[in-house]
């Protein structure tokens, strides 16, 4: 493994994080990859997407199952303009590099917001700061190891709900 997944796999242990990381055996730069090669639905991967809002790095840990609505998250943390970060950006905030970003172990602590879909699955899969590696966790322990807000960040209607236990 790389420098930046053993760095993040002792910011996991000390944050008492349990789950066994698990190396893939390719790389997995996408929900989709990364659910294929676990066999779970890319709802109960946790997308770390880093955004520049008014500047600053955002975090948002999403559901693998759909997109950020920037709108919603520039409300949420009271900025004027929240956009995707360009890979330079996202390697200076989190040391790590797209597609392997993982919720914690970066250089300072990142404003983040955790989506409340990811509450749907009893496990989901979060990157360990290489897109080779991930860990199981859950939605309340995403919050808890990152401090996160938990928020609704999805894109489509207002009204739109996670899915319950009956749609998994």
């Amino acid at each position: 493994m790389h420098s930046s997944a053993r760095h993040v796999a002792d910011v996991l242990r000390e944050r008492g994080v349990t789950g066994q990381v698990r190396e893939l055996a390719d790389p997995a730069p996408t929900a989709a990859t990364a659910a294929a090669q676990l066999g779970c639905e890319v709802g109960a991967i946790a997308n770390s997407l880093v955004f520049s809002a008014d500047g600053a790095p955002l975090l948002v840990l999403t559901s693998g199952a759909h997109r950020v609505d920037t709108a919603k998250a520039a409300v949420l943390v009271g900025a004027a303009r929240v956009k995707r970060a360009d890979p330079e950006f996202v390697r200076e905030a989190t040391g790590q590099v797209i597609g392997g970003v993982a919720p914690v172990g970066h250089p300072r602590p990142l404003r983040t917001l955790v989506d409340h879909w990811l509450g749907a699955y009893d496990v989901v899969w979060a990157a360990d700061g290489h897109p080779h590696v991930v860990f199981p966790t859950s939605f309340a322990e995403l919050v808890r190891i990152t401090g996160g807000t938990p928020a609704d960040v999805g894109a489509g209607p207002a009204d739109a709900a996670p899915p319950g236990p009956a749609a998994r």
